[in-house]
């Protein structure tokens, strides 16, 4: 009996052998952009008490962080546990080519044995294979399948709490309508973030915000009772996360805490906790990326993780060392492109701009239909805004910004240029550098180039994965930071302009660009004779880079030929460009016009049309010829 007893608990550890009987049901409860405004995260607004009873039985993530700050790009990354640098998904709006090894993480479950629903976002910014559900649709549910003692994996998402119902009146009023009068806020009560201004218009969007969310509370507690209701509750590891922070400007599609921190509490059972997981109550530090919730489903289920993944799992037996950093990106964000990375431990955050000369608050469609972003940009044209306010309509970023966010939670004071910090800088500069090389980011290479590499190689994925990639990776990645170094780097950056790769050659004609007048003397030529590149990012970025001089007459005509006649994404730069240079593209206003057409760019599910042109443009040839 003894040793029928050891066999069996040897068979019951083991991750690939588990019985469906003995595995726990998981149960997703994910919602869109909102940052920690809950109760248990000691928010003192908040009204979310079934996610603070969640916790209570629970533990609480204090530290946990998404890749992105807008919905599409993270996604992707949580239903593969691989970064959407890495995978070619890291554009708000683009549709990325799987390679075929590399399978959304739901797969691995289901040949475990899983029923798996989705209810029912997807948005991965890929078509998703055949084989990922049993079932992603609004009626997807664990209650469909077929054998009730069939272990299960269910997603269930709230739409309720994104930007939109922020944003639209009536979504507002139909998600909230849940609501009883004492769970609605008075905006006069709410403090607003530091970067925001104080009127009646922002404090109302800050007010949707906490009752959105209160809302989404009254949506998590009904599946949490049908749980109850089925018998199953202490049969079921219970996740509770959201995609990115609050849906409000410099918070989404942002990599600041406020875009990229988030809410995470899971609940176990005692039946299957590890050691002391999951004890009641439990508050964590321990540093954890949105690409770790798959494979960290995985490991509890006692399925083996893929070994491509780049996530790592914080819950189960035979776990890695903790984290010591997590990164987010940036990328296009629907028709605007802005390079920045991040890099965050437990106290400090570290951001790269690849791009200083484009301002934070470059114009996105998207973006302004919110009512705070119109205030904010209504009282900069004023001259009303507070100092914190209105840094971020400043033309130029800095290339580094470095935050204490243990002692300025808001990080609004850049410790890049104070000599106390420079070690932790230093520290936090390399390990960007390190994560660009070892996960092979791809964002450094311009959209139009990637497009036709992925036509070459089959996906994005394999771009940077070719023989020799990592020497080539290397050469990326250092001539991308060299076009912001300024006027020492000229001599290099002329160097690069002549090398046989197209991407590296767009970077040099882009740092070239940015030192600008200074390197006309010894950089016009060059510029000029790039004109006739074979790669139309790279015509586009000569083009920039003699505006700059000043040199606007040869690269006017470049300009418009790819505005007119390229493909999308090379429409979309010239069009940047052509936004970029102000008066210096009056002379042809009538050659634009025939370009300001809008172009289709369908995500994966063919339900969002991104436009080639924008409010820029649309001004320059009617009244107005400034755009903050």
């Amino acid at each position: 009996m003894k040793y029928l007893l050891t066999f069996c608990a040897i068979f019951s550890c083991s991750t690939s052998s588990l019985v469906a009987a003995e595995r726990p049901n998981i149960l997703w409860l994910s919602c869109e952009d909102i940052s920690p405004h809950i109760g248990c995260y000691g928010d003192e607004h908040a009204i979310t008490p079934n996610i603070d009873r969640l916790a209570r039985e629970g533990v609480r993530y204090s530290h946990a962080f998404t890749t992105a700050g807008v919905c599409a790009p993270c996604r992707s990354g949580i239903i593969t546990g691989m970064y959407q640098t890495t995978l070619g998904t890291h554009h708000m709006r683009c549709t990325a080519k799987l390679p075929d090894q590399i399978r959304p993480f739901p797969t691995y479950l289901r040949q475990a044995g899983y029923y798996c629903t989705n209810n029912s976002k997807q948005d991965y910014q890929f078509r998703t294979p055949a084989g990922t559900w049993d079932e992603s649709s609004r009626r997807a549910h664990w209650r469909n399948r077929p054998e009730k003692s069939q272990p299960f994996f269910a997603v269930f998402n709230f739409t309720g709490c994104h930007e939109s119902g922020i944003a639209s009146e009536s979504k507002y009023r139909n998600v909230t309508e849940v609501l009883e009068a004492d769970q609605r806020q008075d905006p006069a009560a709410l403090e607003l973030p530091p970067y925001y201004p104080d009127t009646p218009v922002v404090r109302e969007d800050w007010k949707r915000n906490y009752e959105l969310i209160t809302a989404m509370d009254h949506w998590a507690g009904l599946l949490i009772d049908q749980l109850k209701e089925d018998g199953l509750y202490e049969n079921t590891i219970i996740m509770f996360w959201s995609d990115h922070g609050v849906g409000l400007p410099r918070a989404k599609r942002w990599v600041y805490d406020s875009g990229t921190h988030i809410p995470l509490v899971v609940r176990i059972p005692e039946t299957f906790r590890t050691d002391d997981q999951g004890e009641p109550g439990t508050v964590t530090d321990q540093l954890v990326s949105s690409i770790d919730f798959g494979p960290t489903v995985l490991k509890l289920a006692g399925v083996d993780i893929p070994a491509y993944m780049q996530g790592q799992p914080f819950l189960g037996e035979d776990l890695p060392p903790e984290r010591e950093y997590v990164y987010a990106a940036r990328d296009r964000m629907d028709e605007r492109y802005d390079i920045i990375r991040t890099v965050r431990d437990k106290r400090f955050r570290y951001i790269r701009n690849y791009e200083p000369l484009k301002s934070w608050y470059q114009y996105i469609n998207t973006a302004e239909k919110g009512a705070t972003m119109r205030e904010l940009r209504r009282l900069y044209e004023a001259g009303e805004l507070t100092t914190a306010a209105r840094r971020y309509f400043a033309p130029t970023k800095p290339v580094e910004e470095l935050y204490d966010s243990q002692v300025d939670p808001h990080e609004i004071r850049n410790l890049a240029d104070d000599p106390a910090y420079a070690k932790v800088l230093d520290r936090m500069r390399k390990a960007h550098r390190e994560w660009v090389l070892e996960t092979r980011d791809l964002g450094l290479i311009p959209e139009p180039i990637i497009a036709e590499r992925r036509e070459q190689l089959g996906s994005e994925y394999d771009i940077l994965r070719q023989p020799g990639s990592e020497q080539y990776n290397l050469q990326l990645a250092t001539v991308a930071a060299l076009a912001s170094e300024g006027p020492t780097a000229l001599p290099r950056l002329i160097d690069a302009a002549d090398d046989p790769d197209s991407a590296i050659r767009y970077w040099a004609a882009v740092g070239i660009g940015n030192i600008g007048e200074p390197a006309r003397r010894r950089a016009a030529d060059v510029m000029e004779a790039t004109l006739s590149d074979e790669s139309s990012a790279v015509r586009t970025a000569a083009a920039r880079a003699l505006c700059r001089m000043g040199l606007p007459e040869p690269a006017l005509p470049v300009l418009i030929h790819e505005l007119t006649t390229g493909e999308q994404w090379e429409r979309l730069q010239a069009a940047i460009v052509l936004d970029q240079i102000d008066e210096q593209a009056r002379p042809v206003v009538d050659q634009m016009k025939q370009g300001l057409e809008y172009q289709k760019g369908f995500n994966s599910d063919g339900k969002y049309r991104v436009r080639v042109t924008n409010r820029a443009l649309n001004e320059l040839l009617g009244t107005s010829n400034t755009v903050p």
